[in-house]
């Protein structure tokens, strides 16, 4: 689990393919690596990816082709958001997080709104109504509230503290992202779905 606090910014520096996927070494920036082993868990780009090797300043995790068919922004030189995974005594700051991206959505509009930036994005699928305003969603990797939803578009409020510490500040229309709809939504739509049947 993740709270979609992004703790720093790393970069795809090797990304060597497999069988069946793909090996990435990633430098993790300003991310401590002091107390990661092999087998924790890191979120890239909202990711959920399991360690497989680690030497400050790099770690590497395997991608899985049914993972890298689902998701966006781990090719090579990509500059991903990277979070450890929660622990019990830590804070939640944003809100929980599995990591597991359920489509990836196209920016619409990025663009400056007073101090802030208003971030726009069309949704996939049956995304759109896991979505509520006020409510929870991550984007690559980041905890943020929606602040409206029109059918298959959603707006988010994004403040300046959040574009300069993620990968946001290189935002822009036309870009892919991974979305992540708020738990608390996916599990209502079932209780509501057994309910029904």
């Amino acid at each position: 689990m993740f709270t979609g606090i992004v703790s720093a910014v790393g970069k795809i520096e090797v990304a060597k393919p497999l069988e069946a996927g793909m090996r990435l070494a990633i430098d993790a920036g300003g991310l401590d690596l002091s107390d990661v082993a092999i087998g924790d868990s890191i979120a890239v780009n909202g990711v959920c990816l399991t360690v497989v090797a680690c030497e400050a300043p790099r770690f590497e995790v395997d991608v899985s082709a049914a993972t890298r068919l689902v998701t966006c922004g781990l090719e090579l030189g990509a500059a991903v958001n990277l979070e450890k995974a929660l622990r019990l005594s830590d804070r939640l700051g944003g809100h929980l997080v599995s990591g597991h991206v359920d489509g990836v959505g196209v920016v619409q509009a990025f663009e400056p709104r007073g101090e802030s930036w208003l971030l726009r994005i069309a949704a996939p699928g049956d995304l759109p109504r896991y979505l509520a305003r006020k409510g929870s969603v991550t984007v690559n990797g980041v905890s943020l509230t929606v602040n409206d939803v029109q059918r298959d578009l959603f707006e988010i409020n994004v403040i300046p503290h959040t574009r300069a510490v993620t990968t946001f500040s290189r935002l822009k229309a036309g870009d892919s992202v991974n979305l992540e709809v708020d738990l608390l939504a996916r599990y209502a739509e079932r209780a509501r779905e057994w309910q029904g049947g």
